[in-house]
């Protein structure tokens, strides 16, 4: 009896045990359950998102794109149809903006889209809707695109800003849109032997680098209309026209190549070097001409006018070679420059054929007694610094007596009574001497021409010169 009553206290005490010991666990879960409650309410606004509970679905997204094309099944390091047919690729470009124009590295920067066309069955894919596919760059390094270079360039690259600016675009019937924006400095061979009345050719130029023709056929997809501009405005240049064209090009060691031509021409817009460097000369020449009309004893006032233009001018053309590449030919800006240059420095030389006739005047004139030996020619000269003819005494030069020649042979006797009419005069010519020895006696009639032929010899190198090049 006393063992019963013992068995039955201790079932009690453990049950009450028991009781304890899970009303502390469930309080203990109780209090985990509203932590987590209040936990998730701060963090996900108030519900707890179920959604978070289930696997990612863009963890196997571009896993499920690799098997819905089928990439690990091919060996996309050979070109669709191999051993076929050559594959036609379709090319269309989207001219952005001609960033530069170098004439001095004889090239171009030019940013564009480049789109190709192409079908690889390989990358077929079932689809109800029959709407194609778009992938970034991670997925282009795993399939075959086209390997398109540009001839001539000298340096290249596709923006990345803010991620590769590429886009491929898989149809469900294994059409393919594959596009980069990419910029390019290319070489064009320009002409400057009109320069700057010049207009330049320049093309850019797109080939396959391993595939000749027998296994890639490069085309403009869409013709002429292949190529699209969008509104593009130079500095210096006016683009007269873009067009498309195409052609072979051929390698010794590996054949023909398809190659695909944008062309545009340039026209130079001829304002910006008629104010720097056209209206500048002229004003030169012209200033030059000013020393024509300054009296030939001012010789501070005229070299200094001389040597002033001659320098200028020597600058205007300095600064254009700078700014142009040495070519070996002569370019039309230099032509009118240097004619320019020697107007100005025939100038110079004008004056110094004047004061050299004048001093050879005043030696004779000292010779002859006619300048008077308390004349002092410093003490005239003191005032305005010019030497005045009139304080010389100058006689006029002789007049030569009329005379009648006659043949004796046809009037051998005349009479005394019959005198020639008045008014009638035989004159000789001049020989080159006397003319010589005119100037030099009369040194003022050199400015006196100078004034009238500098100006008339430039006008007409002017119309000859905008006729033929403008």
């Amino acid at each position: 009896m006393k063992a019963d009553v013992l068995t039955c206290l201790a079932l009690a005490a453990a049950s009450f045990v028991a009781m304890v010991t899970g009303g502390r666990s469930s309080g203990r879960r109780k209090h985990k359950e509203v932590f987590l409650g209040e936990n998730s309410k701060f963090k996900f606004g108030g519900r707890i998102d179920h959604k978070l509970k289930r696997q990612d679905s863009t963890k196997t997204l571009l896993i499920k794109s690799e098997q819905l094309l089928r990439i690990e099944e091919h060996d996309f390091a050979m070109r669709p149809g191999f051993g076929g047919a050559a594959i036609p690729v379709g090319i269309d470009v989207q001219v952005e903006s001609i960033d530069s124009i170098s004439e001095v590295n004889m090239d171009f920067t030019m940013t564009l889209y480049l789109r190709h066309y192409w079908k690889d069955e390989r990358l077929a894919f079932p689809s109800r809707n029959n709407q194609s596919r778009t992938f970034d760059s991670r997925l282009v390094k795993k399939i075959w695109v086209p390997d398109v270079f540009f001839v001539h360039s000298k340096r290249s690259f596709i923006h990345d800003t803010t991620m590769e600016n590429i886009m491929l675009r898989v149809y469900p019937d294994g059409n393919i849109l594959y596009s980069v924006r990419v910029t390019v400095t290319a070489l064009c061979s320009m002409d400057f032997s009109s320069f700057p009345l010049d207009t330049q050719n320049c093309s850019l130029e797109l080939e396959s680098y391993a595939y000749n023709e027998n296994d890639l056929m490069l085309y403009w997809k869409n013709g002429n209309d292949s190529l699209r501009t969008d509104e593009i405005v130079l500095s210096q240049f006016f683009i007269e026209h873009f067009h498309a064209s195409s052609g072979l090009a051929f390698y010794s060691s590996t054949g023909w190549y398809n190659r695909l031509f944008i062309n545009f021409i340039l026209r130079r817009h001829i304002f910006f070097f008629m104010l720097q460097t056209y209206f500048p000369t002229m004003l030169m020449v012209v200033l030059s001409w000013v020393s024509f009309w300054i009296d030939r004893r001012a010789v501070p006032a005229r070299v200094s006018l001389g040597i002033t233009t001659v320098l200028t001018m020597s600058t205007i053309i300095t600064g254009v070679s700078s700014s142009m590449p040495q070519v070996s030919y002569v370019k039309a800006v230099d032509i009118y420059l240097w004619t320019s240059f020697l107007f100005v420095f025939l100038s110079v030389i004008e004056y110094a054929a004047v004061n050299y006739c004048t001093t050879l005047e005043e030696m004779r004139k000292m010779k002859r007694g006619k300048i008077p030996s308390t004349f002092n020619a410093s003490q005239a000269m003191a005032f305005d610094g010019c030497f005045h003819d009139n304080d010389i005494e100058l006689t006029p030069f002789p007049q030569l007596a009329p005379t009648l020649t006659s043949d004796p042979l046809t009037t051998p006797t005349q009479s005394p009574d019959i005198r020639p009419t008045e008014g009638t005069r035989l004159r000789r010519q001049r020989s080159v001497r006397e003319n010589v020895d005119l100037l030099v006696s009369n040194s003022y009639l050199i400015d006196s021409y100078s004034r009238l032929a500098f100006p008339l010899s430039y006008l007409l190198f002017n119309t000859i010169y905008w006729s033929m090049y403008s």
